[in-house]
């Protein structure tokens, strides 16, 4: 059993042993955010679609999993490709728990995250030794529909990744602002790496009211932290100049 991750969108980024253990699959079973294309480079799979997305019908993970265990004991080659890297905020935990427990054995195959992707795509480092010396990956809310310790993360001093904040934007700008200048810079990245990609550089003042423009879109990711001042710093410009007025300013990718 593969729990295979498929990257940010871009098929390009797919590791050699992704690619190898696709070809050998006799079973897909695929997210939602997979590119779909990746189903060619798996000739001789059964493709199987379990997606799951935040805020639209979904696969039960239940389901998914007694799927992938079914499958793996009868002896076939199953490959589970998952958006990003299986390892953050793809439920791998529950998975790979659950698989152990039957006996079926796991093979991990890292990939792409979209924080990466996306710090690409703006040409910058996540980390940097004036700036900042670490990064926070996190998640816009917790299992019980609460809020993450803002507090605590921001005083780490470290770029923060978040991911599926989109929906709650106004609210996660406020706690930040809270606990951070209101001059911090900030972006956010939909569809990274992918053709559809749109990118926003602003900053945490003006982060929520900036990216209604975007919010409506694909699924995307929120950095946050004085590393990306890097970003706005190539433009040759201060920061209110990278900040989009309207729809001037969104980057689209191609």
């Amino acid at each position: 059993m593969v729990l295979l991750s498929a990257g940010p969108g871009d098929l390009e980024l797919l590791t050699l042993k992704a690619v190898r253990a696709l070809a050998a699959a006799e079973v897909l079973l695929l997210d939602e955010l997979v590119d779909p294309g990746i189903v060619e480079l798996a000739p001789r799979a059964r493709v199987v679609r379990v997606g799951k997305r935040g805020g639209c019908r979904s696969t039960p993970q239940a389901f998914i999993c007694r799927l992938m265990r079914r499958y793996a004991l009868q002896g076939l080659r199953v490959v589970r490709v998952k958006g990003g890297d299986a390892l953050l905020f793809g439920r791998a935990g529950e998975e790979i728990a659950f698989l152990r427990a039957a006996g079926v054995p796991v093979t991990i195959i890292n990939g792409v995250s979209a924080a990466f992707a996306a710090a690409a795509s703006l040409g910058i480092s996540l980390t940097h030794r004036e700036h900042c010396h670490g990064i926070s990956f996190v998640t816009a809310h917790t299992a019980d529909h609460g809020e993450p310790d803002w507090a605590a993360l921001c005083a780490t001093g470290t770029t923060l990744a978040i991911y599926m904040g989109m929906r709650r934007i106004e609210s996660l700008a406020r706690s930040l602002l809270r606990h951070l200048p209101s001059d911090t810079p900030a972006a956010v990245v939909l569809a990274a790496s992918q053709p559809g990609e749109r990118r926003l550089l602003t900053t945490l003042r003006d982060l929520a009211a900036d990216a209604d423009a975007l919010a409506s879109g694909p699924p995307g990711v929120i950095l946050v932290g004085n590393a990306l001042g890097e970003a706005m710093a190539s433009t040759g410009a201060p920061a209110d100049a990278c900040r989009p007025a309207s729809v001037r300013g969104i980057v689209r990718r191609g």
